[in-house]
């Protein structure tokens, strides 16, 4: 690749670095650069020298350049008449910066003449930009090299004081000379010297006379001017012209008209400033006139009135004849009277003071700001010297006094140095001239007032003396007859009092007291008619008050013939309210009377017929300047004026929105068609859309923000396509209004998305972003982008102006610029489609020879003015090679070359600007994986056979490797040409080539030599602890070194992995850099999660190093040679490390950011775990801080922990079985024990639920691992509810007594939860993994008998409550109100049709609904009793076995019920009982009697069936528990013979009485129990076939009970 810096610096970019839009932003920097090149500063333009032979032999003798550019450089000086060496000098640096081809073709160009003549032509466009940019160069050093606030002060002062001697002779004869230059012809240049180039020439000429004269303006107000130059200046001007004697003034035309008028301006300006009139006032004040520099230059001045007098022909004239009147009236008034009568007669007949005001405008308007503000500080000093040594009526018209003064105080510190002045000196007297006329005319003393607004202070001092107003000043045609006056008529005196404006009673007025004096102002009456009189009252008031009023007369004469004299009155009035609330928002309360009325103002004007627009515009500033601060408040009051745009009808969907269908343009709409359009002149459009923005931008709530939605679809669809054809009078109003709706439109979509609509009705982004890509609006805005870089360049060069912040071109600029982030936002948020919208397709359609917007876009890589223009650029085309189905380099056809060449050159270059370089690396970035063409296009491989036959690859002399190997380059690191950001986008790019597996590029990146040493070279650094501040991209470089070596390691086969690469692992591992790696990552994740809350701003880079090491020490489990890392210590020090940054992010469970950080290291931790168990035995105890975090995640988001949760138990478990309980001493054993079975029951919980909605469903699959419903609880075999299970199963085995169990197991349900789940799996033929593992739970559970004496105890417990239920029907009646409130259930009420309900049928409606529900819970308690009992008799002797076998060990099986025969109790002091199974029987028996009572149907319905089956099941198991109980205690020989006693005598009454209510119950016929079959009776031998079935009332159960009876009555 060639050079990117050449011999001698280009003058563009030593203008870039000085402006601070280079690489170089150090002082030392800009010092060094101006020590450099400060010679070539002081030459100026006569550092390019003319052409000569002495020259041009040396060129020829030069042997280091090629012949082909010596003779091309021979051509450029015969075009420019420039010295030959330095044309080979601006050949080569325009190659460098500025040629769009590529150095191949170069040669061709040079060879065919009609090319070869288009590049002379730009390579003069270069030179003359360079000759500006030298003369730019000083002026920026002028402009700011006394500015405390410029970082670059001491650097521009130094250089300034080498300049300060020679500076201005050596400009002034450059200037001398180009003034007198003669303009080349084609006999003496060549024949490409057509008339078109003379032209360009002399554009040249003008613009380098106008530089030239503002640098020696800006010198001479820091520095004196000698009283001989101000001759020579004046001798100079005067033969010039003032620019419009020109020797080549033929040539001039229209469009060199504003260079010529800045030429004069600036000659003014200077002779002027050369005077010294601030000095010159000073000493007047003091009486020290003899300082000035000008006193006893008698010749000097007598020379100066010669040649002033002769002036008085050019407009430029006047200000330097109104200084040197003033000089010589101080200096000597006797000798001179009537050369300053001539001279001040000249001076009012060239209209000095509109001169002056048309001259600061037009500064102003365009160029540098400081430029300005130095014309209106000398201006300020010789208007304010003029009003005080001259009477005021002797100036001319006050009002162009007034408007000089406005443009004077429109610099920034003069509002400050007025408020400070006397008030009787300088433009103090303007103002106290407006005060005398206020408020018969309003608007001098408002504009004034306004004028001097510039900060808060200042505005606080304009509030405050419109506040406290001394004098009314009204004029009379005739003398009102309330009024009594002297004789001489001068003084008046009012006899009444008078309210000032004829208002409603009640409205605000201002009231003139009885008694008031007036003064007639003398020689003033003719100002108002030949017999009127101007009177002046001494009267106290608020003129703010007066300001309200004068808006609510021109309320109340809106429709009248008075509203246009009314609107001239009040348009001050607003512009004033707008400045001061812009100003200082503090007074807005204060004008809260006045700003609350233009909302009406605003819809009364903008309702006539022909709307006072300048009016109209100035309501809307107010407004802007409100919104500003309450933006929800001028919103609520604007849209009801009917000003913006509406809907008629609601909004409901995109469609119906975007077709406006109901959509009202306003008031706005209707002045924008009817009356802005026509006329060209856009100002209430300009406030429209400044307004619109100001809202979108102040966050207003969804529902407001639904009510911009007309106004920016009337932009979307009215403005944006078609703004640019509309008719404009003034230039560059078009690209102001393109620029703020992009504006508008860019503030939109970087809107929040919190204030976003809900619903189908479209958000303001959803609807500019669908806008955008669907319809023409889009396409307008591909328009702006496709303005192209030589356009940009044509109307910056058009520009008057000496390459300063404002101007047309910096206006079309910032539209592009706006319209790159746009088009990026719009793409980045649309909602993904498989179509490409129109939006996509504009920008990525093909056309021939690079004739399509991707061209474009990569062309304004060649925009040099505004870095930020290429940069947006590029991130645009980096958007679309991420997501558009195209090939950019396809459509940079035969472009791509030279467009390489520039993106490369502008990386390599030292002094680029940071950012562009970077954003290019980004580019290449996303170019590797989704741009194959383009990619292989920068990296420019070059091929050849190798010596074993396969393909060789070599880097090419364009190949952007190169550069990134720089880079790269360790001896690089720290340089300011490549700071810590742009190196990460190099190793971005790097691991982007690995990611893709880029073999080609890999392999000659493997073969450079210290490849290896200096990508490796980030992770041998120590870095700052986390805890300190540090650059966030430095953390990302480590993170893409270490994942490139993960994957080199991964995919390269260990025996082949570069030796420098090996080198470099050992030297890791040697080094004890794992070490410090393993400490900085258990701190950097401390200090994010910590950091997390407090917005630390690092979080994603801290991620992603994190992940990257993640990955490293996953790879090291199975590459441990390759890496060097086995030593088991070292090892154990990693992994406790893990654990303690693990620990760290899950106990901060609350954040979102540490769960996802946490999930990452738990995954990191499982592996480790797995894979070096050997190293693990011998570490610190792992189960404690495992367990805290288990409790940490057990609550937080289920969505967020599941996986996490799934792992952690994973680790858990691996823990157990590494390293067991430690001898059994963990106290994190109870509450971990708590945890897991708190998890395992919500797991089983939500499995019965999915199991069941899965069933419901009716998809049961065999495999129920396939579903993929997030919502559906999953059975796979490592779900969290089977590693939950499995980890309960390790817990118990670990607690060898079972009493941590029991205490878990007494607080939680887990075991019913799981029964359930395991029952319902069981049933449904589903969830395989979860069955087995709980089942394996099961199993070990049955070794901890504790756990089944409590299960015993609390099933006894548990029938015994249900039985008190169901046999208390007014306790549950009781239970049931106070849990549903008023008794009824909760469910939507019996409506009626026809009438309402009468109390009686709603009493039994009420009562329905509360027996339905009360039978409802008894069916629910009777299914949990049955279950209950059926359950006890697993844990009660086997009835048969007990009563017929005499030998068996009732030491097996507990006593359950005592023995006792109370009835049950809700309270769980009262144990259960034999009572409490007999009072179980009874309650069954009671409601099987309730059933048969009813009056049922003929056929039986299901429920009451099912019902009937139900008690007739629980009343069997209570049989058989009774009987085994009895039994049991019976043969018991630890009871007490007479309890066995009571016991036989109290069972054989009670189950005597029992049966024969079973008999009558049984002959009236009633079902079987469902479980008849199953009750374990003695065998018998089936009934045969033929004969007679049970006898009635001979049920199995009643059988065993008779049986029972009869055993106990023996």
């Amino acid at each position: 690749m060639a050079e990117s810096e050449t011999c001698v610096r280009s003058s563009r970019e030593l203008w870039t670095i000085l402006l601070g839009r280079s690489a170089l932003r150090e002082p030392a920097q800009i010092e060094a650069e101006l020590d450099r090149n400060w010679e070539r500063l002081l030459q100026g333009l006569s550092f390019y020298k003319p052409a000569s032979t002495s020259a041009a032999d040396k060129l020829k003798a030069d042997k280091d350049t090629p012949q082909a550019l010596k003779d091309f450089g021979l051509r450029i000086s015969k075009l420019l008449g420039l010295d030959e060496q330095q044309s080979v000098q601006i050949l080569q640096c325009y190659l460098q910066e500025d040629y769009r081809g590529t150095r191949n073709t170069l040669k061709a160009v040079l060879q065919d003449e009609r090319q070869s003549q288009t590049l002379l032509l730009k390579i003069t466009d270069y030179y003359y930009e360079e000759r500006l940019c030298v003369l730019r160069c000083v002026l920026h050093l002028l402009t700011y090299f006394q500015d405390e606030r410029h970082p670059y002060r001491a650097e521009y002062s130094n250089c300034v004081s080498k300049l300060e001697k020679d500076l201005v002779s050596t400009y002034r004869q450059q200037f001398e000379s180009l003034s007198k230059s003669e303009a080349p012809t084609w006999e003496t240049h060549g024949n490409l010297m057509t008339e078109r180039q003379v032209s360009h020439w002399f554009v040249q000429c003008l613009k380098e006379q106008a530089l030239l004269l503002e640098i020696l303006f800006l010198y001479y107000a820091y520095f004196e001017m000698p009283p001989n130059d101000l001759s020579t200046f004046t001798r100079l001007f005067k033969e010039q012209g003032f620019g419009q004697r020109q020797t080549n003034r033929h040539l001039v035309d229209k469009s060199m008209d504003a260079l010529v008028e800045r030429i004069g301006y600036f000659s003014s300006l200077i002779l002027v400033e050369g005077m010294d009139i601030d000095f010159l006032h000073k000493c007047a004040l003091e009486d020290r006139t003899e300082q000035h520099q000008l006193y006893d230059q008698q010749d000097i001045c007598k020379e100066v009135d010669q040649m002033l007098l002769t002036f008085g022909d050019i407009s430029h004239h006047g200000p330097v004849i109104l200084a040197w009147v003033l000089l010589r009236h101080t200096l000597r008034p006797e000798e001179v009277s009537s050369l300053i009568r001539r001279l001040g007669h000249t001076t009012l007949q060239l209209g000095v003071f509109q001169y002056l005001t048309n001259m600061l405008q037009a500064l102003g308007s365009t160029g540098n700001n400081c430029t300005a503000s130095t014309a209106r500080m000398c201006i300020y000093g010789l208007l304010s010297f003029v009003i005080t040594s001259f009477e005021e009526d002797t100036l001319g018209s006050q009002q162009h006094l007034i408007n000089a003064a406005c443009e004077v105080l429109a610099a920034p510190s003069l509002a400050e140095l007025f408020w400070e002045s006397k008030p009787n000196m300088g433009l103090g007297v303007i103002l106290d001239s407006a005060v005398g006329v206020f408020p018969y005319k309003t608007g001098p003393l408002l504009q004034l007032l306004t004028a001097l607004l510039s900060d808060k202070s200042t505005a606080k001092k304009v509030y405050t003396f419109l506040d406290k107003m001394s004098f009314y000043t009204e004029a009379y045609k005739h003398k009102p007859n309330d009024v009594i006056s002297r004789e001489d008529g001068i003084l008046w005196r009012r006899q009444t009092p008078k309210l000032l404006y004829p208002l409603g009673v009640g409205q605000t007025n201002l009231r003139m007291p009885q008694g008031c004096f007036g003064l007639v102002c003398e020689g003033k009456q003719l100002s108002v008619c030949e017999q009127g009189f101007l009177v002046r009252w001494e009267y106290s008031y608020s003129a703010w008050t007066l300001f309200t009023c004068e808006i609510e007369m021109l309320l109340h004469v809106v429709s009248t013939a008075d509203v246009l004299a009314h609107c001239e009155r009040v348009k001050p009035i607003l512009d004033l309210v707008h400045k001061i609330i812009s100003t200082d928002w503090t007074v807005s309360d204060c004008l809260l009377p006045l700003t609350s009325r233009i909302y009406m103002l605003l819809q009364r004007l903008t309702s006539v017929i022909n709307p006072p627009v300048n009016v109209i515009t100035s309501c809307v500033n107010c407004l802007i300047a409100l919104a500003a601060r309450q933006p929800g408040k001028v919103w609520s009051s604007l849209h009801h004026t009917g000003f913006l745009p509406f809907a008629s009808t609601p909004l409901t969907n995109m469609a119906q929105t975007i077709s406006a269908e109901g959509m009202k343009g306003g008031n706005y709409g209707n002045l924008l068609v009817l009356i802005e359009q026509p006329r060209g002149e856009y100002s209430v459009t300009i406030a429209f859309l400044r307004l619109v923005t100001t809202l979108v931008k102040g966050q207003l709530g969804s529902t407001q923000s639904r009510g911009l939605i007309p106004c920016v679809l009337l932009v979307l669809k009215e403005m944006l396509p078609t703004y640019h054809k509309w008719r404009y009078n003034t230039y560059g109003v078009r690209e102001r209004i393109g620029c703020l709706i992009l504006e508008l439109l860019h503030a939109i979509l970087n809107l929040s998305q919190e204030g976003e609509s809900e619903g189908s009705t479209p958000s303001l982004q959803s609807l500019c972003i669908y806008s955008l890509a669907n319809t023409e609006a889009g396409q307008a805005v591909v328009n702006i982008m496709g303005v192209g870089v030589d356009t940009i360049n044509m109307v910056l060069a058009a520009q008057p102006s000496s390459g300063g912040s404002e101007g047309p071109g910096q206006v079309l600029i910032q539209t592009v610029k706006l319209a790159f982030s746009v088009t990026n936002n719009v793409i980045r948020l649309k909602p993904q489609s498989d179509t490409a919208s129109p939006l996509e397709q504009a920008l990525t359609q093909h056309g021939g020879h690079g004739n399509n917007l991707i061209a474009v876009l990569a062309k304004y890589i060649y925009h040099k003015h505004d870095p930020a223009l290429p940069r947006l650029a590029i991130q645009l085309l980096k958007r679309l090679a991420m997501v558009a189905p195209m090939s950019v380099y396809a459509c940079l056809g035969s472009d791509a070359a030279a467009i390489r060449d520039a993106f490369l050159t502008r990386l390599q270059s030292r002094t680029e600007d940071m950012r562009i370089k970077v954003t290019i690396l980004e580019f290449l970035t996303v170019a590797v994986e989704t741009q194959p063409g383009l990619i292989e296009l920068f990296l420019n491989l070059e091929t050849k056979d190798g010596s074993d036959g396969a393909k060789e690859f070599s880097l090419g002399e364009w190949s952007c490797l190169s550069v990134v190997l720089e880079l790269l380059d360790s001896k690089q690191q720290g340089k300011y040409w490549c700071p810590p950001l742009l190196h990460r986008a190099a190793l971005a790019f790097l691991h982007a080539l690995w990611q893709d597996r880029r073999d080609s590029a890999l392999s000659v990146l493997r073969t450079k030599e210290k490849f290896w040493d200096n990508l490796t070279t980030p992770l041998f650094g120590n870095l700052p602890p986390p805890s300190e501040t540090i650059e966030p991209c430095v953390l990302e470089s480590c993170a893409f070194v270490m994942k490139i070596i993960a994957l080199e390691i991964y995919y390269v086969v260990s025996g082949v992995l570069d030796p420098s690469l090996k080198a470099a692992l050992e030297s890791f591992s040697s080094k004890r850099r794992y070490e410090f790696w393993s400490n900085y990552m258990c701190d950097l994740v401390c200090v994010a999660c910590d950091g997390e809350e407090e917005g630390l701003r690092s979080l994603s880079e801290s991620q992603m190093l994190i992940s990257a090491w993640r990955t490293l020490l996953i790879l090291s489990t199975s590459h441990s040679e390759v890496m060097h890392l086995k030593d088991d210590t070292v090892r154990q020090k990693l992994f406790m490390d893990v654990l303690e940054g693990t620990k760290a992010a899950l106990l901060m469970s609350q954040s979102v950011f540490c769960l996802r950080l946490g999930s990452m290291m738990v995954t990191l931790l499982l592996i480790l775990l797995k894979q070096w168990k050997s190293v693990l035995v011998s570490a610190p105890a792992l189960l404690p801080p495992l367990s805290l975090m288990m409790e940490s995640v057990l609550h937080a988001e289920q969505q967020l922990t599941d996986r996490t949760k799934a792992k952690l138990l994973s680790a858990l478990i691996l823990a157990l079985q590494i390293q067991g309980l430690n001898g059994g001493e963990i106290t994190q054993l109870p509450q971990l024990l708590f945890c897991v079975c708190e998890m395992v029951q919500d797991e089983a919980l939500a499995l019965i639920d999915s199991t069941r909605h899965t069933i419901q469903r009716g998809d049961v699959q065999e495999d129920s691992m396939e579903t993929d419903s997030p919502h559906i609880q999953k059975d796979q075999q490592d779900s969290v509810c089977v590693l939950a299970l499995h980890l309960s199963k390790e817990l118990c085995r670990a607690d060898e007594d079972g009493e941590q169990w029991l205490q878990v197991v007494r607080k939680l349900p887990v075991l019913p939860s799981v029964l359930s789940a395991l029952e319902l799996s069981l049933r449904s033929k589903q969830n395989l993994y979860f069955t087995e593992a709980a089942l394996h739970l099961l199993l070990t559970l049955t070794r901890t008998p504790q756990l089944l004496r409590d299960v015993q105890v609390n099933l006894c417990y548990l029938c015994q409550t249900c039985t008190y239920l169901l046999h208390s029907k007014k306790m549950l009646h009781h239970y049931l109100q106070a849990k549903n409130g008023e008794g009824l259930p909760p469910g939507p009420h019996p409506q009626r049709a026809i009438q309402p309900a009468s109390k009686e049928q709603e009493e039994g409606e009420r009562e329905e609904a509360e027996s339905k529900a009360l039978q409802a819970v008894q069916c629910s308690l009777l299914k949990i009793l049955s279950k209950t009992l059926a359950t006890l008799q697993h844990f009660t002797p086997d009835c048969c076995q007990i009563l017929l076998d005499q030998s068996m060990d009732l030491a097996e099986y507990r006593t359950l019920f005592v023995l006792s025969f109370t009835t049950p109790a809700f309270d769980s002091d009262v144990a259960p009982s034999f009572g409490t199974l007999m009072a179980t029987i009874n309650v069954a028996l009671s409601m099987l009697g309730e059933i048969e009572k009813r009056k049922e149907p003929v056929v039986v319905s299901e429920d009451t069936q099912a019902l009937k089956s139900l008690l007739m099941f629980s009343m069997e198991n209570c049989f058989y528990v009774l009987i085994s109980q009895a039994v049991r205690c019976l043969k018991d020989p630890s009871v007490l013979p007479r309890d066995k006693q009571r016991l036989k005598q109290e069972l054989s009454s009670e189950l005597s009485t029992l049966l024969s209510s079973l008999f009558r119950f049984f002959r009236r016929g009633s079902p079987s129990s469902p479980a008849s079959g199953l009750l374990p009776l003695p065998q018998t031998k089936p009934p045969t076939p033929g004969s007679k079935a049970t006898p009635e009332g001979q049920e199995p159960f009643i059988q065993l009970v008779q049986a029972f009876v009869r055993h106990v009555q023996r």
